[in-house]
């Protein structure tokens, strides 16, 4: 027997009698009981409104044949009851009747940028944990390697295969292929990709139905931290996996382009020297500090549903640091859960 979850209810939306309602963006309704008319919500609000139907696995979610299942819904033959497989929330389109599920693994896609964790290392390739139902796989073939991007591959590189990455080395990659089986294949065939370090790893939630790292323009962005911090990177992984860390400046920004006349060969050649290294560069107190603030601000957006982008983060970083500006501890206070963090949001939302 399904297990029945009552819905939240929206918040009331206030009337007036004098407010102008044109007929393309909403309807007049018939009278009530009482004899008074009510409008009825736009289109847009009734399809909000049933973006809050919660059903759980096992629940008949319609006995209408009009309507076709999409993901996470089965019938049961020769009945045509849609029934939901998992527990999430309803999304209509058009016709196509399908649930949401309120948390979700990772679905790899070509072209998502990721955050993963070597698992395993094998003959020509590595076992990439990036948070799927399955583990990536990154071919040897698939990297840059010493003495730049065109070299073949050849034994030596296989029996060096653990100089790259070994277990439970982080880095970040862009999916480049996927299987049948909803396998993905990586790379880290660009100067931007490769091993991290000089950061934190964070994981967040909300991949599924609440809050989390969205797909956007840009993953990977540097910001000028406060509080004479210097410079930061973030690397939001669509999968959820978070990356922040200090900016360390390649051979390309030191030197410029003027004097990179040798082509983009040496110039990979002289990044891959300290590409596959593990060891931590000295980080100052003062942008660990601000690193763990925008650590701060990622996971106060996934606990409270709202998105994670570079819009959202930037506005939430300038935000903290007003809030810590007003704070007994001043820059020093980083600490940004429970009533820190919805207000917080409700500043960015007000905006």
């Amino acid at each position: 027997m399904p297990i029945t979850i009552a819905p939240p209810k929206p918040p009331p939306r206030p009337q007036r009698a004098d407010d102008d309602v044109s007929d393309s963006d909403s309807d007049i309704g018939g009278a009530d009981l009482d004899g008074d008319f009510r409008m009825r919500p736009a289109k847009r609000a009734r399809h909000n409104d049933e973006a809050y139907d919660i059903v759980t696995p096992g629940e008949v979610i319609t006995d209408d044949p009009q309507w076709m299942r999409g993901h996470g819904t089965y019938t049961l033959p020769p009945s045509t009851s849609i029934i939901s497989s998992v527990a999430g929330t309803q999304t209509k389109t058009n016709k196509l009747l399908s649930v949401r599920p309120l948390r979700a693994r990772y679905t790899p896609e070509v072209g998502d940028l990721v955050v993963g964790r070597i698992i395993e290392v094998q003959a020509r390739r590595w076992r990439v944990d990036v948070g799927s139902t399955q583990l990536a796989s990154l071919p040897l073939s698939a990297i840059n390697l010493p003495g730049g991007i065109l070299r073949r591959r050849t034994d030596t590189d296989e029996l060096q295969i653990r100089t790259f990455f070994a277990e439970g080395d982080l880095l970040v990659a862009e999916v480049q292929q996927l299987f049948s089986d909803g396998s993905a294949v990586l790379h880290t065939r660009s100067l931007k990709y490769g091993k991290l370090r000089n950061g934190i790893f964070t994981s967040v939630s909300g991949t599924g139905g609440g809050g989390g790292v969205v797909r956007s323009r840009r993953q990977v962005w540097t910001l000028e931290a406060a509080n004479g911090a210097g410079a930061i990177d973030v690397v939001l992984g669509v999968n959820g996996y978070v990356w922040i860390s200090k900016h360390v400046e390649t051979p390309a920004e030191g030197a410029g382009v003027e004097k990179n006349t040798a082509g983009i060969t040496n110039l990979e050649e002289s990044v891959s020297a300290t590409m596959y290294s593990s060891q931590n560069d000295p980080i100052p107190v003062e942008t660990m500090r601000e690193i763990a603030r925008v650590r701060g601000v990622i996971t106060a957006l996934v606990e409270n549903g709202m998105r994670v982008d570079e819009d959202m983060v930037m506005r939430g970083y300038a935000e903290a640091c007003e809030i810590a500006l007003h704070s007994g501890d001043g820059p020093e206070d980083v600490y940004l859960g429970g009533e820190r963090g919805e207000q917080l949001v409700a500043a960015l939302i007000a905006v």
